[in-house]
């Protein structure tokens, strides 16, 4: 067992910070009064003004039995009277049960005349209450001193009911641990320390640090070093040689964390110690200088813990293995470890985790501090994935994160989820030309190239078919049957295929949805720089990827699918499983048959080239990597771009600057990069089309997510988004919480590249119309109506 024990000041108090909960919310109160009057009224209004529970008891065997059941932190007895009950009596009846034992309980006692003498409260403390009240029916006065309470003995009773499971734990864990006081003076060493040390804990508890013998090895300000560190309440950490009772000098790992008390004032210091094993210099470099981690911000410091948990269990393994092979083994992983280092294939995030380790070789302390920084960051395995404390987050927010960025919680058995397929085109009408559109819809698509085209308009007037139509008029647009050498008919054909494969029962993931990503992605490519910057085969990737990207969509995310065990979340390990379907289900229903077979005409290195553009833009859709696709965009494309446009400083040095802008973009990896960010914002536009567009699917949406919700519950399945419960979720918040995390930054970074302003003012009055909303506590699409 490895502890790691951490202190951390907590609005001026010292609390122990782990697994285990030293507060309970809320606090929990019990009134024992024979008579409803003032009194217990103004406690029971205090009660509920403080966040409290409360109960009233009106005998001694009632408040007994409530007691023994809620476990109250605080008792107030009404000891005014005691015509109905003693008080005392009362206070040592609950004190003989044993959860008493971290309980305050509290007299309610009559006040003094002015020339009565001010009775004793030793009798009141020997019957077992901790202290008194004096008669006041103000709620104010009631709710002072229950916060009071809580910040005093409440809080400290909690303390003492965790201190023997504390002190439990750092007498068995393996790390050695040493607590002094203000004045480094040895309060504690737990048996590691001594078995590390050699020392028994008698000779040490009382000595001050001084007089321990000390290590010749260390550098000779390393001690001023530290003291200046820890006495500003700043955390060191770093490499420090110690001296055994044996005369033997010990290097270890030495974290020392300063422990505050009220009022800010250090009360003592914790030090964890550890061997420290020079093995571990392949990943972890504590060998430069000693580190002062309150330098650090909260982040960097959150990494050191991960860090120190992996060194842990290393040593706690080499600390552990007694039998003779342990070392050979250890050495065994190390020289592994050694042989993938030295490998000539490398990947590019080994090579400069590699140039940034010899570049510390020769650095200044500060600089080799700061690269260390770099060096933990690089090593974590997700990048680009933003880490949320779920504790201060909005639950909109966290919800929306968790439910559209994780693959899956846990896989439950026995729950399978087979979605039903629509792939029948019986329902459909006889494919018609791009001539034979009915007048009105044809007159509609002439406004297709228009940002705020209604797609609810076509909709309604295809009868849920506005794929198939706005497809065929778009792919025409773009030359797309020319550059796959088909005929209109197959496309015709494929459209009504691809169309029929959406599930219509759907309120947000159906053909109407595909249409509007279509839309979006055709009036994207028609922007002067996106155009500028790819080819035809992008465009038609791009396209055809819109087209297919929700393809067969069964309305529930990939956390439900994998919940549920779905045949496709096991068919997928997991990982991008309905995004995988759709690239897969829709080559798999275009190859099928001859007569929708958009790419039976083209050659096959085409076509690989094609399918492969396709199948890496439908995946770029799926949101566990939206943060990775983001931020290369951003460095890869915005940077190096404004780059260079800052550097032209006259008429020539623009002109070969739009060469080199045009150069950059045209590489195969940036029109990579292009073509996944356009998908992706042509994929949750709806924040950026006009209001009227946008409350719409804000509903749909909404509507899908509160039916999973509906059928998590009844089939026992874990809720991967609480807040979408119908009969309480919030819609304005869900869409602020969805624009601020997912859709500001993305489409600044687009609009920086494709220039969007009716786009991003768009974006901007949805916003404030999403805040008025909330702002008004109002829960639904529109404001209630005037009344």
């Amino acid at each position: 067992m490895i502890l790691d024990i951490k202190c951390e000041m907590v609005s001026g108090t010292e609390e122990f910070v782990g697994p285990m909960r030293l507060t309970q919310e809320p606090i929990q109160v019990l009134l024992v009064f024979a008579k409803e009057d003032s009194q217990s009224d103004a406690f029971w209004w205090a009660c509920d003004q403080a966040g409290f529970r409360c109960n009233i008891a009106r005998t001694p065997e009632s408040a007994v039995e409530c007691f023994l059941d809620k476990h109250h932190e605080i008792i107030v007895i009404d000891g005014r009277n005691s015509r109905y009950f003693e008080p005392e009596a009362v206070c040592r009846l609950i004190r003989a049960t044993k959860p008493s034992e971290n309980t305050v309980i509290l007299a309610v006692v009559s006040p003094t005349s002015p020339d009565q003498e001010e009775p004793s409260v030793l009798p009141i403390l020997c019957a077992g209450f901790n202290r008194r009240f004096v008669e006041n029916s103000s709620v104010s006065a009631c709710y002072n001193e229950l916060i009071q309470l809580e910040h005093g003995e409440v809080r400290c009773q909690f303390k003492l009911r965790a201190c023997n499971s504390v002190f439990t734990a750092l007498d068995h864990c393996q790390e050695a641990v040493e607590i002094t006081s203000e004045d480094h003076i040895i309060q504690y060493v737990n048996p590691a320390f001594e078995r590390m040390m050699g020392f028994h804990k008698g000779e040490l508890i009382g000595k001050e640090l001084t007089e321990l013998p000390k290590s010749d090895k260390n550098r000779a300000d390393l001690l001023d070093t530290i003291n200046t560190c820890i006495k500003k309440g700043k955390e060191w950490q770093g490499i420090y040689y110690a001296r055994k009772k044996s005369g033997d000098s010990i290097q270890q790992h030495v974290r020392i964390t300063p422990v505050i008390g009220q009022g800010g004032k250090i009360r003592h210091f914790v030090a964890i110690k550890r061997p420290h094993t020079d093995n571990n210099n392949q990943v972890h470099r504590f060998n430069k200088e000693d580190r002062c981690s309150g330098e650090h911000s909260y982040s960097e410091c959150h990494s050191l813990r991960h860090r120190d948990r992996r060194k842990d269990s290393i040593d706690a393994r080499s600390l552990s293995s007694r039998g003779s092979d342990a070392p050979s083994l250890q050495n065994r992983r190390y020289s592994s470890i050694a042989r993938i280092h030295s490998m000539t294939i490398e990947a590019p995030i080994t090579k400069v985790i590699n140039i940034i380790n010899a570049a510390q070789e020769s650095s200044p302390v500060t600089v080799a501090e700061a690269l260390d920084r770099v060096l933990e960051i690089l090593r974590t395995t997700e990048l680009y994935s933003p880490q949320l404390a779920s504790k201060e987050d909005d639950p909109h927010t966290n919800d929306l994160v968790g439910g559209l960025m994780s693959d899956g919680l846990r896989r439950l058995s026995g729950n399978e989820y087979v979605f039903c397929k629509n792939m029948s085109q019986s329902q459909l009408a006889i494919p018609v030309t791009l001539n034979d559109v009915p007048p009105s819809i044809a007159e509609m698509l002439n406004d297709e190239e228009c940002w705020d085209f209604n797609i609810f308009d076509l909709e309604a007037a295809t009868h849920k078919r506005p794929l198939t139509y706005l497809g065929l008029k778009i792919f025409t647009s773009f030359g797309v049957c020319e550059f796959l050498s088909c005929s209109e008919t197959t496309l015709r054909s494929w459209l009504q295929l691809m169309e029929s494969s959406y599930h219509s029962s759907n309120s947000y993931h159906n053909s109407t949805h595909a249409a509007d990503v279509l839309h979006a992605t055709a009036y994207f490519l028609r922007k002067e720089r996106v155009k500028s910057s790819l080819d035809q085969l992008d465009e038609v990737a791009a396209l055809i990827a819109a087209t297919v990207h929700d393809v067969d969509h069964p309305g529930r995310t990939n956390s439900f699918l994998c919940n549920a065990g779905s045949e496709l979340a096991i068919l997928y390990n997991d990982t991008a499983v309905l995004e995988s379907h759709h690239a897969a289900l829709a080559f798999q229903l275009t190859v099928r048959d001859s007569k929708s077979n958009i790419f039976r005409n083209i050659d096959r290195t085409q076509f690989r080239t094609l399918r492969q553009a396709i199948i890496d833009m439908v995946l770029a859709t799926e949101m566990t990597r939206h943060f990775e696709h983001v931020s290369k965009f951003v460095n890869s494309i915005n940077k190096p771009m404004a780059a260079i446009e800052e550097t032209s400083t006259s008429v020539t040095s623009i002109n070969s600057d739009c060469e080199g802008q045009a150069n950059f973009r045209n590489s195969p990896e940036n029109r990579l990069l292009i073509k996944r960010m356009l998908i992706k914002c042509a994929d949750v536009a709806n924040p950026c089309r006009s209001l009227e567009l946008c409350i719409e699917w804000a509903g749909r949406i909404s509507e899908e997510y509160f039916a999973q919700t509906d059928e998590e519950k009844r089939q026992g399945l874990p809720v991967v988004m609480p807040v979408f419960d119908r009969n309480t979720c919030s819609v304005p918040k869900s869409q602020i919480s969805f624009i601020d995390y997912f859709i500001t930054d993305m489409f600044d970074a687009w609009d920086a590249f494709a220039s969007l302003p009716g786009l991003m003012e768009h974006l901007s009055e949805n916003y404030k119309y999403w805040k008025s909303l909330d702002e008004m506590k109002c829960k639904t699409l529109r404001p209630p109506p005037p009344s």
